[in-house]
């Protein structure tokens, strides 16, 4: 087995979910490998040996590295030029370390902001218990999904947890189906994003299989969504093409009140 040299082990204390995936990582890599299965299992035997309490939700660790934090430097550095490596869900509690091209996606600060009359009941507002939640509600009551992607749409389904084979258990943050003017039917699994958590092609991916499966006669258009302030929205619908995850449009909305929408307002967007 190739063995490379990694910084010492931080104290478990500091950050117990870097330790466990290095830990994992370290004892199944080989030199030149693209991908390095391992099994929730593993976690635990690894968790046993470098005496660190096993956290309550195991899924967590997988999340955190996907979404949240990077993953350990021991595991970065292992990766090539233009390519880094993500954890992807391989069947029920398996996953796998794989290689994919870097592809990271972020609002653009240069796109033009459409202002929409903010629709959110405040008593909703108020008691929301967290970004994803409050991001979804307001997604929800303004009908973002469907001014953007111009059909008339409908929440199926919030955090629809389900198992798509080849994957495992995924989460799909919330379903809608949506209908066109021609009568022709889609599935769009909507990922949301608030605080620091990224966007990404490992919970895009799994979406689309997933609705592939379960919805095999609806047009799938995967969205994802993401907080740039508390009222300023990033839509993006993403797809994946050639292994990679493209963006297949984004558009900005700014919820406001209705006063403060203008008529020069309204003549640009008329004609953009």
């Amino acid at each position: 087995m190739y063995q490379f040299k990694f910084p010492p082990m931080r104290k478990a204390s500091e950050n117990r979910y870097q330790a466990l995936l290095e830990k994992v990582f370290t004892d199944r890599y080989k030199k030149g490998a693209e991908e390095v299965p391992f099994s929730r299992g593993d976690l635990e035997a690894a968790a046993n040996l470098l005496k660190i309490a096993l956290p309550k939700n195991l899924g967590d660790v997988i999340y955190s590295v996907r979404y949240r934090t990077d993953l350990p430097a021991a595991i970065v550095k292992v990766g090539t030029k233009g390519r880094e490596w993500v954890i992807e869900g391989d069947g029920r509690a398996k996953y796998v370390f794989r290689l994919q091209t870097v592809n990271k996606i972020a609002p653009n600060p240069n796109l033009l902001a459409v202002k929409i009359p903010d629709a959110t009941p405040e008593i909703i507002s108020a008691h929301a218990l967290s970004d994803e939640q409050a991001l979804l509600a307001k997604v929800r009551y303004n009908r973002l999904i469907d001014i953007f992607l111009g059909l008339t749409c409908y929440s199926l389904q919030n955090h629809l947890r389900t198992t798509v084979r080849g994957i495992g258990q995924i989460e799909i943050d919330e379903i809608y189906i949506g209908i066109n003017k021609k009568g022709a039917q889609f599935v769009i699994p909507v990922q949301a994003k608030g605080g620091t958590d990224r966007l990404g092609m490992v919970q895009t991916r799994q979406d689309i299989e997933c609705c592939a499966q379960k919805f095999p006669n609806l047009v799938c258009r995967a969205i994802s969504t993401q907080f740039i302030t508390d009222n300023l929205i990033a839509l993006f619908e993403l797809t994946i093409d050639g292994g990679e995850l493209k963006v297949v449009e984004e558009r900005h909305y700014q919820l406001v009140s209705a006063s403060e929408i203008s008529g020069e307002d309204l003549k640009r967007y008329a004609s953009v």
